[in-house]
């Protein structure tokens, strides 16, 4: 049931809510529609009609009904047809490099501060590539934000390969960034009696652990669960981002437990412990705009202010490049950080010749966790290498591991590794059905943020650090 739709799918499911809207405004008539594939005789009329919209003919008002017009063109495109039409904005209405050299020109040469002024803001004008006015068009539209929102999701996915196409998506991404930023977000909790829309999406977005059913959804908004997100003035019925958070007794070590349909509701005022366990990023298009550490912080402050006697903030969170990392280690990478013993029992479990081979042998069997014995071979060897991973590998903004990355930069600690937390086939995959306890303990909150990123200093327990020593 949960399905997350791609830029493309997105594009398509608001096609009719946008002409709609568009028409409906009084933003004028369609133009005549181009071939589905965007031939050269209609980038010629692509070319007149951007032209038009550039030159702002009849003021604002018209330039946003050509606006309107030129966005349910673009709609109606294929993707190969929507390629080509970002490509002709990538490659003919970027910025003039003669105006901005003329621009650098008379700023060197200005001979008071008024005239440095003047050649200033000439030069700052001069950088801004047309292409970019004309989507900033689409902001005084209806939707017109989402609209954008969408067409990066799928600009995105053109830009990988292609250069041009690339600088349109970094100068749509910063303008998107200053219309997303924070201070303009608000934070709402998603109850049950919410939009039943509004809940659609909800299924429709996680991208952690999927909701599989209405029943499940209800469980996850029930009297111990809490649902946060973040929405913008300019699309109120679209979350931004979300949270989900478990109020429990104690820090959760197993995701299957905690998202049991048949678990009984916790009174919230009994628990002690609020776990986040999943944060889902809901618009391709925002891709690079962060949100999600100013989301947890705040919902953190606002769990504290509504039931004081949470005393644990904490996460359960996924270690997504754990197996990927595992597996691409060579005996002499891994043997150093096995004990003897136990190197010398997962290789007899697995009748192989090397301990690598062995724990190739071992995770590759779908069962393994239901084997004691392996299971039990594999945790003592697993655990220690995973506070290896977690402590130890590092890439240059910080730690390897993605998910520990961004818990870490928001000044959370490694509070606990937990064996076989996801039993899940993605969980075992990706994590060897590990997940992590990432402690946010509030009034250390800044302080770890300023020491992981200002000296790549890790914040973990002793517990966790102990664990390298095995």
């Amino acid at each position: 049931m949960a399905s997350r739709k791609n830029g493309t799918g997105l594009l398509e499911r608001t096609l009719r809510r946008f002409r709609r809207a568009w028409r409906g405004t009084g933003y004028g008539t369609p133009l005549e529609p181009f071939s589905p594939g965007l031939n050269t005789a209609d980038i010629k009329r692509l070319h007149r009609q951007i032209g038009a919209c550039l030159e702002a003919r009849g003021g604002e008002v018209s330039a946003r009904a050509r606006a309107a017009q030129l966005g349910e063109a673009y709609l109606e495109l294929n993707p190969a047809g929507r390629q080509r039409f970002l490509e002709v904005l990538a490659q003919d209405y970027g910025v003039d490099q003669t105006k901005v050299g003329e621009a650098v020109a008379s700023y060197q040469h200005a001979s008071d501060e008024d005239a440095r002024r003047t050649a200033e803001n000439a030069l700052r004008t001069s950088l801004m590539a047309p292409r970019i006015h004309l989507l900033s068009l689409f902001n005084a539209l209806d939707d017109g934000v989402k609209f954008l929102v969408d067409l990066r999701g799928e600009l995105r996915s053109f830009a990988r390969s292609d250069p041009e196409l690339a600088a349109l998506d970094a100068e749509l991404s910063a303008r998107l960034a200053s219309w997303f930023d924070v201070g303009f977000l608000t934070l709402r909790q998603i109850t049950w009696e919410s939009p039943a829309s509004l809940l659609e999406k909800l299924i429709e977005y996680e991208a952690v652990h999927a909701i599989d059913s209405w029943e499940d959804l209800k469980k996850r908004l029930d009297s111990d669960r809490r649902l946060y997100a973040f929405f913008h003035p300019n699309m109120p019925d679209e979350p931004l981002i979300f949270v989900e958070v478990a109020l429990v007794r104690g820090l959760a070590s197993s995701i299957q437990q905690l998202l049991d349909t048949d678990t009984p509701a916790l009174e919230a005022e009994t628990a002690d412990t609020a776990i986040f366990y999943s944060i889902s990023n809901c618009q391709p298009g925002l891709a690079g705009i962060s949100f999600g550490n100013t989301l947890i912080k705040r919902v953190a402050s606002d769990l504290a202010r509504d039931l004081p006697q949470l005393k644990n903030f904490a996460t359960l969170s996924p270690l997504p490049g754990f197996r990927k990392w595992l597996d691409a280690q060579s005996s002499e990478t891994l043997d150093p950080l096995i004990g003897t013993s136990d190197g010398n029992r997962v290789r007899e479990l697995a009748e192989a010749e090397n301990t690598v081979s062995a724990l190739h042998t071992l995770l590759g069997k779908e069962d393994w966790p239901d084997n004691e014995p392996v299971a039990k071979a594999l945790e003592s060897i697993i655990i220690p290498l995973a506070a290896h991973y977690l402590l130890n590998e590092r890439r240059e903004t910080g730690a390897r591991d993605r998910v520990a990355h961004f818990h870490l930069s928001n000044g959370a600690r490694i509070e606990r590794i937990n064996w076989l937390a996801d039993t899940s086939e993605r969980g075992l995959r990706n994590g060897a059905g590990l997940m992590i306890n990432y402690r946010y303990v509030l009034r250390y909150v800044e302080e770890n943020h300023e020491a992981y990123c200002t000296d790549g200093q890790i914040t973990a327990t002793s517990a966790v650090r102990k664990l390298l020593q095995r």
